[in-house]
Formats: C-alpha cells, sequence, structure tokens
C-alpha cells in the first residue's frame, strides 16, 4: 500500500476551524461519492457516509473529527490588524510570527502573518515570559479597518496555519497544518473504500464530527444520530521521540505504529474492545503501540457516554508538534492504522459485538 501524496494534501490544506468546517465536509464527500449509498449528517455538521455489508449486522461508527485548531476574527483595529480568539487548545509561543489565512464567509481568503511587539521594546523580565494572546495580532498588509471591512472580513470569519504539506527530505515524514485530524479523516475514507470492495458484515457509518478541538462536541451529537453499537475514534496523538521527552510523557514513537489509547482525560477505553482490537493486531502482525494521555482527550470521550453507554476506544495516529503549524507524521503509522481499523471491522459482526459486551 502506498501513500497518496496529493490526496493527503488536499485533505490537510482545506481550511476547517470549530464552528466552520464546510469546506472540510464538502471534500470529504466529494472523496467517498463513489462507496456512500446516502450521508446522515446531524444538525452540527458532523457527516457519516453509510455503507451496508449487512444489513442485520451491528451498527459501526468509524469518527473522525472535521475541525483543525485555527482562530476566529474578534476585532478589526483603526489600523488594519485583526485582534483573534483562539479556536482549540494553542500554545502562544508557536503562534508568533506565523503565516495564516483568513477566510470570509463569502469564501474568499486573505494572507497574514502574525506579530507583536518586538523582543527589542521589551523589558528583560518581560522577553522571560510567554506573550500572552491578548498581545498577539494578524498583520494583512492593510491600512486602515476600512480598508479591511472593504475585503469583506468580519468578526467571526475564520482563520487557520497556513503551510504546505510536503514530505520531509525524502524520508517517510510528512508536514503540514493538519494532521489533527484530517489524517484520521483519510482513515476513515480509506477504510470505507476498502471494505466497500472487500465486503463486511456491519451496517457502517463512516465520516467525521465537528467541534472535537472546543470539548468534543460533536461526537455525542453524532452518536445520538447514528446509535451506533460500537464506535472507534479514529484521531491523532502524542509522540514521545523528541528531545526532551520522557517515557512518563509519552512512550510513542513515530513509524512504530498506531496507538491504542488506553486512558486519557475523557475516557478510559473500554476493556473488551481494547483487547478486540490488540488481539486482531497481532493476529494480522500490525504493528501498535499503547497510549496513555491523561492531558488530552479524543472524540470517544464522547461517544462511550452517548445514548445508554457504547463501547468505545480510540486509534490514533502519532504526531509530533501537536496544535501547531508545523505537525509531523510518519506514513507507515498512517499506512497500518488504516489496515488495523479495516481488519478490525471486518471481524465484527453480531456474535463478536456480543463477545466485547461481555468482556466489559
Amino acid at each position: 500500500m502506498s501513500v497518496n501524496e496529493e490526496y493527503l494534501k488536499r485533505l490537510t490544506e482545506v481550511n476547517g476551524i470549530g464552528g466552520n468546517e464546510r469546506y472540510v465536509r464538502e471534500l470529504f464527500k466529494e472523496e467517498t461519492k463513489d462507496q456512500a449509498e446516502e450521508y446522515l449528517q446531524d444538525g452540527l455538521g458532523g457527516i457519516f457516509a453509510k455503507h451496508t455489508g449487512n444489513a442485520d449486522g451491528p451498527r459501526v461508527m468509524l469518527a473522525a473529527h472535521l475541525d483543525e485548531v485555527g482562530f476566529m476574527v474578534k476585532e478589526i483595529t483603526d489600523e488594519g490588524f485583526l485582534k483573534f480568539v483562539t479556536i482549540g487548545g494553542w500554545w502562544s509561543q508557536v503562534v508568533l510570527a506565523q503565516q495564516v489565512t483568513v477566510t470570509t464567509r463569502e469564501g474568499k481568503t486573505f494572507h497574514g502573518v502574525t506579530g507583536s511587539k518586538p523582543p527589542h521594546v521589551l523589558t528583560a523580565e518581560a522577553r522571560k515570559k510567554p506573550m500572552e494572546f491578548k498581545d498577539i495580532f494578524i498583520d494583512l498588509g492593510a491600512s486602515s479597518k476600512d480598508e479591511v471591512m472593504e475585503w469583506g472580513i468580519r468578526p467571526g470569519d475564520m482563520i487557520t496555519p497556513y503551510i504546505e504539506t510536503r514530505r520531509l527530505n525524502g524520508t517517510k515524514f510528512l508536514l503540514g497544518k493538519a494532521w489533527d485530524n484530517r489524517i484520521g479523516m483519510a482513515v476513515a475514507i480509506d477504510v470505507l473504500k476498502n471494505l466497500a470492495k472487500d465486503g463486511h458484515e456491519t451496517v457502517l457509518f463512516s465520516g467525521a464530527n465537528v467541534q472535537e478541538e472546543v470539548g468534543l462536541r460533536g461526537a455525542r451529537v453524532a452518536a445520538h444520530m447514528i446509535n451506533p453499537d460500537i464506535s472507534f475514534a479514529l484521531d491523532t496523538g502524542t509522540a514521545g521521540d523528541t528531545p526532551g521527552m520522557t517515557k512518563d510523557e509519552s512512550a510513542s514513537k513515530l513509524g512504530k505504529g498506531p496507538q491504542i489509547i488506553v486512558f486519557d482525560s475523557s475516557m478510559i477505553a473500554h476493556r473488551g474492545l481494547r483487547e478486540f482490537v490488540v488481539e486482531v493486531a497481532e493476529r494480522e502482525n500490525i504493528p501498535y503501540q499503547f497510549e496513555f494521555i491523561p492531558g488530552g482527550g479524543t472524540d470517544a470521550g464522547s461517544q462511550h457516554l452517548a445514548l445508554n453507554g457504547i463501547p468505545s476506544i480510540a486509534i490514533t495516529v502519532p504526531v509530533r508538534y501537536l496544535h501547531s503549524h508545523t505537525s509531523v507524521i510518519h506514513e507507515d503509522d498512517y499506512l497500518n492504522m488504516v489496515k488495523l481499523v479495516t481488519a478490525v471491522v471486518k471481524e465484527l459482526s453480531a456474535d463478536t459485538i456480543k463477545q466485547i459486551k461481555e468482556n466489559a
């Protein structure tokens, strides 16, 4: 199995923050139009392609999320600079001196750069502290508020990181702005295509939720809409293979396989489902890594609490530099996650779901 770089480039470079995912949703539908029997869209904008392998089989939910971390226009200053609010979790030190895209309600885009007071004018004490978001602004090259308004930019408009998706120096490492969570979307699309071709014993709903980055909001709505027997969050997780990281912070390494999230701040993975996924991975010789993320969560955190409780688990691609302009993944982790999720769904049936639930 090889990586389609142009496909991944389309997915990661499309812009979509929490509450403004429409362009990502349109791309998902374009990529899955040949496999979807129909689309189910919830009231907040989450989108799922339905494919029936066995009409009497269990209802299975594969859910990435459409949104990426970004910003929203809060204010236009008289001088033509933009003040913003963060959408999703950001560390202010990775926001400075970065290029961004502002998208208007009409879909027009404008290029800008984040700025702040230069360090030359700060006191020695101030230079030791992280810059506060209120002191960071966006420079569009405009000369006045009127000029920005003429461009059609208004408070509430979407701001996203700007970077070219590319392979790093001929290696298997891929650089992009929004692997969190467009690589999860790629997995959802690829697994749908595999199962539509090879067959399965489920009623499959493969797609993506909205507003994960602002509190796992869309996952609960989508779970109510789909009413699945079992659900999987397809997402990204932290990598621990860069200088300064310890095994207590993350034991995962890029290139060593997808992560099976045992525990995070939003949930404890369903025991029976976790053991089932591990059993499939080991039987199929698919590499995997256990991960514990006490400071983060995935949509499985909302999925497992929906309705009467849904057996859920998160399977993720490890990523370096999450929630920044410049995240990095390893292509083998993506490919092996597609293999793993495909193999898991192929083995799901009414009987296996019953066994999984009994093994809670």
